[in-house]
């Protein structure tokens, strides 16, 4: 099993920054891709950004060029700062790791990005 818990969600004004972060814990070897998902209320969860083992990351084209996914193999977190933020950037924000077939989730960070 592989534990893992986000953090550093909150209020924001828009064109603010945040950084979330995601810690693994368990038994986290051979974790493949992190990344993070959104979920805004009535809508369904969509891919924000992946990285993978080796660094490679992909992004939602709706983040590209305001959001950038990192990794710390070290202390077995991802990040995702968030610059820019705009009100539709408002939902909560989910973590997860691939781990062979399957696919852990932490249990979410709200991001409020209002005036």
């Amino acid at each position: 099993q592989v534990q893992l818990v986000e953090s550093g969600g909150g209020l924001v004004q828009p064109g603010g920054s945040l950084r979330l972060s995601c810690a693994a814990s368990g038994r986290i070897f051979s974790i493949a891709a992190m990344g993070w998902y959104r979920q805004a209320p009535g809508k369904q969860r969509e891919l924000v950004a992946v990285i993978s083992s080796g660094g490679s990351t992909n992004y939602a084209d709706s983040v590209k060029g305001r959001f950038t996914i990192s990794r710390d193999n070290a202390k077995n977190t991802v990040y995702l700062q968030m610059n820019s933020l705009k009100s539709e950037d408002t939902a909560v924000y989910y973590c997860d790791a691939v781990q062979g077939t399957r696919v852990y989730w932490g249990q979410g960070t709200q991001v409020t990005v209002s005036s």
